[in-house]
């Protein structure tokens, strides 16, 4: 059966650049190039804001991640023989505004701020996961290896942070921030 599967992939048909799928993947693709970019410039407003060194320091790590991940994204685009070109993300701007505003409306040097900037970052990873699931899923449907393997890359940096943060707030912070009022 698995010979069969792999027969039928061989012989599919690569979309032109004008299908509407291939349309939409690239959509996808500067949508999320803005949505980098711009976390890149709100991640270390975040990492400030951090109480806590351990929540800093993933923030600080995710967001050389998230350089790199922007350089991955001018890779895919390269791939597709078309220039990096950004698409304004409504998703990511209305996340980093809510990771804005829950760091104005919390105490500064609490946990309780870190639990929120857990619950903001968290929220963007969440939406960056399920568009780069999506994406490395149509780039295989597509046919574009090189960009399915960037995008997965980039699935598991995003997965990855997710988890970390996570242990941040169940290993500490969520239980500290109980005690404060």
């Amino acid at each position: 059966m698995a010979t069969k599967q792999s027969k039928s992939t061989t012989n599919q048909k690569m979309p032109d650049d004008s299908s509407a799928l291939m349309e939409f993947f690239v959509d996808s693709l500067k949508d999320m190039y803005w949505a980098e970019k711009n976390a890149v410039k709100a991640m270390p407003k975040m990492a400030k804001k951090a109480t806590s060194q351990e929540l800093r320091s993933a923030l600080e790590t995710h967001l050389a991640e998230t350089e790199n991940q922007v350089v991955k994204l001018e890779q895919v685009f390269a791939s597709l023989d078309q220039k990096a070109q950004a698409k304004k993300c409504e998703a990511m701007e209305g996340l980093i505004k809510e990771s804005e505003s829950i760091m104005s409306e919390t105490e500064d040097g609490t946990m309780t701020r870190d639990v929120g900037i857990i619950a903001a970052a968290q929220k963007m990873e969440h939406y960056e996961i399920a568009s780069y699931g999506t994406m490395r899923t149509l780039a295989d449907v597509l046919g574009l290896p090189e960009a399915s393997e960037l995008l997965s890359q980039i699935l598991e940096e995003e997965k990855n942070t997710d988890v970390l943060l996570t242990q941040i707030a169940e290993g500490f912070v969520n239980q500290s921030a109980m005690g404060e009022e």
